[in-house]
C-alpha cells in the first residue's frame, strides 16, 4: 500500500508494482516527483489537436485507413445571420470494455451499430482496455495499430451498404462493353445523389486502453467546427492512463457537444465506490479544452461548460448487496431491487459526484462479469469452482448525460462474447441550434453559365428523422 498524495492511497496490482524506493512521504500540498515526471510524459501525447481524423484541411492528422471512393466534401461559404432554428438529429453512443482482446478482421459488430434498421447522424463509440493493462502498455507509448483496427472495423460496418454497392458495381462493369458501361455510368451518377451519405471519422483518440471514435455523415461535415480532445489519467500515481478519461468536444452548427469516455477505478469491496467518485471529480476538474480558436470566439473550456454532454464507459460501480443475494436477484431478473442498491444510481440520486446527470431506464441484465465466450457469469455454472475470484454481476458499463435538448430513444446492451463485458448502446434525439444561412456560390455544372444565388432554410421532415431538407429560392442570371 503506497501513499501518493495526502489523503489518497491505493494498492498496485502485482504486475504493476514499482520499486518502493521511488515513493516518498511528502508534506501536504507537495507533488511527488514520480507523479510529476509521469504527468509530464503523459501530457506530451495528449495535445488538443493530437488526434486522427478523415477530413483534410485541419491541423490534426489523417486517419490511416482504407477509404471509400468518395468525392471531396467541400465547405460552402456560409453567411450566418441572427435568426436561428432548432433542429433534431439522432446520435448513437456505445461503450464496450473489450478486455484487451484485439478485433479480428471478421468480427461482426452489426448488432452493436444496427445500421440495417436505424441510421443516425453521429456515431460515438467508446472502448476500454483496447490493450491489456500491463506495465509495458501503461508506461509505454500508445499502441496505434489497435485503434486503427477498431476504426477500420467501424468504417466497414457503418458504410457496409456503400462497400457492397461499389463491389457489385465493379463486378458488373467488368462484364459490360464500352457502350453499356457509359450508359450505366450515367445512370449511376443520377442514382448517386439519392443514396445515403457515407460516414467519415471526425475524431479518434486513444490513451493507453481508453479509446473514443466519432463518426459523422460526410454531407454534415461542413457544420462541425473546433474539434479537440483532452485526456486525463487518474490511474497509477494518480496520473497514468490505465484509468481516466478521453474527452472529445466539437461544435455542431451553433451547439457545443462533449463526449467523455471513461474507465474508473475497479473493485467490489466496501468503500471502493469512493475511489470511483474521486476519479469522476478529477476528470471534471482536470479536463480542459482550448478556449480561443479565433478572434472573438469564446469556446467552452470544461466538460460541464458544453451545451450537451454524454459520459460513457466502464464506470465500474457495483451493487451494494452480498454476492449470493445479488446472484439470486439476477437469476430472478429482479432489476428493480438490484437497481435500488446500485452504487451509480445512488450517486445520481444524491447528486454528489454526478449532480444533474441522468440515466435511462435499465431493463437489461448486468453487463459484467462473464465467462469468456460464454453466457454464464464468472464464478457460476460448471466453471464456478475453478474461479480464483468470484465477482458479483454488476452494471459496470453505463451511458449517462447532462444538459438540455437530449432525449433518449434507446438504452440496451448487445450479446457479443468477445470479452467479459457486454457492450451497451444508446440512441438520442438531440436538439441543435441552427443558423439560417445564405449560400452564395457559382453553379458547378458545365452545362450552365450563370450565377445562382440560393437562400436555404433548414427544416426537419419529421421529429426524429435527423435529416435536413431545404426550401430553395433561386435568382438565376444568365
Amino acid at each position: 500500500m503506497f501513499s501518493f498524495v495526502e489523503g489518497f492511497s491505493c494498492a498496485l496490482p502485482d504486475h504493476l508494482q514499482l520499486r518502493p524506493a521511488i515513493f516518498f512521504h511528502t508534506m501536504r500540498g507537495e507533488v511527488m516527483w514520480p507523479r510529476l515526471v509521469a504527468s509530464k510524459l503523459l501530457r506530451k501525447t495528449i495535445g488538443s489537436n493530437n488526434f486522427v481524423a478523415d477530413f483534410p484541411g485541419n491541423t490534426y492528422s489523417f486517419l490511416d485507413l482504407p477509404t471509400l471512393d468518395l468525392e471531396p466534401v467541400h465547405s460552402p461559404k456560409i453567411l450566418l445571420t441572427d435568426h436561428h432554428d432548432t433542429q433534431k438529429f439522432k446520435v448513437f453512443v456505445s461503450t464496450w470494455n473489450v478486455g484487451g482482446v484485439a478485433p479480428t478482421e471478421d468480427l461482426n459488430i452489426d448488432d452493436l451499430l444496427d445500421t440495417s434498421n436505424t441510421t443516425c447522424d453521429i456515431y460515438v463509440l467508446g472502448f476500454q482496455e483496447v490493450v491489456p493493462l500491463r506495465a509495458s502498455n501503461v508506461l509505454g507509448s500508445d499502441k496505434k495499430k489497435i485503434s486503427t483496427k477498431w476504426n477500420s472495423l467501424i468504417r466497414r460496418t457503418l458504410n457496409k451498404k456503400s462497400y457492397d454497392r461499389n463491389y457489385n458495381k465493379n463486378n458488373n462493369n467488368d462484364n459490360l462493353n464500352e457502350k453499356q458501361r457509359m450508359t450505366k455510368g450515367k445512370k449511376s451518377n443520377r442514382e448517386s445523389s439519392m443514396i445515403q451519405p457515407e460516414f467519415r471519422c471526425l475524431i479518434s483518440k486513444q490513451m493507453v486502453g481508453i479509446m473514443i471514435s466519432v463518426w459523422v455523415r460526410s454531407d454534415l461535415h461542413p457544420f462541425f467546427r473546433n474539434p479537440s480532445v483532452s485526456c486525463v489519467g487518474c490511474g497509477i500515481m494518480g496520473c497514468l492512463g490505465n484509468k481516466g478519461s478521453v474527452s472529445v468536444r466539437f461544435q455542431f452548427h451553433e451547439t457545443s457537444f462533449c463526449f467523455v469516455c471513461v474507465h474508473l477505478a475497479s473493485g467490489g469491496r466496501e468503500g471502493d465506490e469512493r475511489l470511483r467518485n474521486s476519479n469522476a471529480t478529477e476528470i471534471f476538474s482536470r479536463t480542459s479544452f482550448p478556449t480561443a480558436m479565433g478572434p472573438s470566439l469564446d469556446l467552452p473550456k470544461t466538460i460541464l461548460d458544453h451545451d450537451r454532454v454524454v459520459l460513457l464507459g466502464d464506470l465500474n460501480y457495483r451493487i451494494s448487496l452480498p454476492e449470493s443475494e445479488t446472484r439470486l436477484l439476477v437469476h430472478r431478473k429482479d432489476w428493480n431491487t438490484l437497481l435500488e442498491n446500485d452504487q451509480l444510481r445512488m450517486e445520481l440520486m444524491d447528486g454528489q459526484a454526478f449532480e444533474a446527470w441522468h440515466e435511462g431506464i435499465i431493463g437489461f441484465p448486468p453487463t459484467y462479469k462473464y465467462q469468456l465466450n460464454c453466457d454464464e457469469y464468472y464464478g457460476c455454472g460448471h466453471l464456478g469452482t475453478k474461479a480464483k475470484k468470484k465477482r458479483a454481476p454488476a452494471w459496470c458499463d453505463r451511458i449517462i448525460w447532462t444538459g438540455e435538448g437530449l432525449k433518449q430513444l434507446l438504452y440496451t446492451r448487445c450479446e457479443t462474447r468477445l470479452s467479459d463485458h457486454r457492450p451497451v448502446k444508446a440512441m438520442f434525439s438531440i436538439e441543435v441550434k441552427v443558423s439560417r444561412t445564405a449560400y452564395q456560390s457559382f453553379c458547378l455544372s458545365e452545362r450552365f453559365d450563370y450565377r445562382t444565388r440560393a437562400s436555404l432554410d433548414f427544416h426537419s421532415d419529421d421529429e426524429y428523422s435527423g435529416r435536413l431538407s431545404f426550401r430553395i429560392k433561386s435568382n438565376m442570371t444568365p
